[in-house]
Formats: structure tokens, sequence, C-alpha cells
């Protein structure tokens, strides 16, 4: 526990270290081009055009039961935006030691402040893109009201689980690298498992008696809730995905705080 405490106490003490590290992520990623930054803008508005524009106006994609002409793309974003936020730390996190090799090997500083870096620049990526689809909201028509504030305790549990389960595979990929792999694969089939881009009724009755052991599927229907008929979520239904994302994050801290001294050998 002491050891754990002190940990952190670095973690507060490096804050400088991580703040710099989240602005050098967020310039390499558009250093050098035309544009800059803006493209932090331009790409999640294009995702959010394709979908809510080329999918529901040209192929006139409708979802049953309701009649708007943008409902399927908003359906889709309204789902897709919290995966993509999943997705880009678990997809990141199982190589996140590995990658940073040489910076470990030469420089002292806590380990613990490469997820916490991760977890910081997704977050503003996030919240750039999910502002831009607010904002679209809002100039259709078709912004929810103060319900939308239903995606902040469903995203606070949703990313506990992923960074706990994301730091856990991280640590443990350090020993035995094909996690990172096998962990890009498991992706690809969890997407299509998640109803984000159908909706739960399209699928056979078969089929929607399993999705909902996916754990991504309620956050997925309560958030196209929200955004489609400004329901909100009831937070009671996610008590089991709370304490899962719970034990994920203390699961991941324990892994991580037994092999973190032993990652710089290894690597």
């Amino acid at each position: 526990m002491g050891d754990f405490k002190g940990r952190l106490i670095a973690l507060y003490h490096y804050r400088g270290f991580v703040f710099s590290m989240v602005a050098r992520e967020f310039r390499s990623r558009y250093m050098g081009s035309l544009l800059g930054s803006i493209w932090s803008i331009l790409n999640p508005l294009a995702m959010i055009f394709i979908y809510t524009v080329i999918f529901s106006r040209v192929m006139r994609a409708k979802l049953p039961g309701i009649d708007d002409s943008m409902a399927y793309g908003l359906f889709v974003c309204a789902g897709l935006l919290p995966w993509m936020f999943f997705v880009e730390l678990l997809s990141r996190f199982p190589n996140i030691f590995v990658e940073q090799a040489a910076l470990l090997k030469k420089v002292s500083f806590p380990r613990i402040t490469l997820p916490v870096i991760a977890l910081c620049s997704a977050t503003i990526n996030f919240l750039i893109v999910f502002s831009l689809f607010l904002l679209f909201l809002l100039l259709t028509g078709r912004f929810p009201g103060w319900v939308v504030l239903g995606y902040i305790p469903l995203l606070i549990i949703q990313q506990m689980f992923v960074v706990g389960f994301g730091v856990m595979l991280g640590s443990i990929n350090v020993f035995f690298r094909d996690i990172g792999q096998f962990v890009g694969v498991i992706i690809q089939f969890w997407f299509w498992f998640t109803p984000i881009v159908y909706a739960l009724t399209m699928v056979p009755e078969e089929a929607q008696k399993i999705l909902p052991f996916n754990p991504m599927t309620s956050f997925v229907l309560a958030y196209q809730k929200i955004i489609l008929y400004g329901t909100w979520p009831d937070l009671m239904h996610f008590k089991l995905h709370f304490l899962g994302a719970l034990i994920a994050l203390l699961g991941g801290i324990f892994v991580f705080h037994r092999l973190a001294d032993e990652m710089v050998d290894e690597l």
C-alpha cells in the first residue's frame, strides 16, 4: 500500500511531465501538415458528415419506428464516438510500455505516467470530436437537452474498465509480446458484436439474447437512447458494470504494481 501511495505522489510531482507529453503527442499528430491541428476538427467533421448525411440522406438508411431522415446517422454517431474512445485506449495500452522501451531505459520517471498520458490524450481527442457532434445536433435542432450529461457517468464506468484492463494487458505484454496482436483481433470481432451500426431489433432473436452479455451493448444502447429519445440512462442497470470496472481497475493496478520494477530489465 505504501509503494502504491508513493507512485501516486510521484505521479503528482511529475504532472508537468504528463502535461508536456500530452501536448507533444497532440502536436506530433499534425506536425508537418499544412493545416496542422485543424485536422483534429476536419477529420471528425468528415466522419459525422458521412454518417449523418451520406448514410441517412443519400443511402436512405433508416431505423425502424423512427420517422427522421437523419436518425440512422445520429444512431451510429451516438454509439460510435464513445466506442472510438474505448478502443483508442484498448488498442494502445497493450503496447504502451513496449513502445516506450527506449525512453524507460534512458530516463528516470514514474512508469504510471505512461497510461495517464495515454488516457489524457484520448480524452482530449474524444472531447473535440464529441463537442463537434453536439454542435451539429444544436445546428440541426436535434440536441437532446440536459440529458446529454448522462454520457458522463457512463463514460467514467466505461473508461475505468478499459484503463484497468489495458494497464493489466500492457504490463503482461512486456513479458508475453503476443498479447498486443491478440487484442487487435478481438477488437474487430467486438465491434461487430456491439449494436453500433445496426439496431438490436434488426438481428435474429437468438442474437438478441446473446448480445446483452457483451458489456458494451448496454453502454451503446444507453448512448443511443440519450441522443435519439432524450432518455436519461438507468444508472442502476449499470451497477454490475461499475463493479466489474472497479475490479478491472484494481486488478490492473495490482498487476502493474507487481511487475513495474521488472519491466525495464525485460525490455
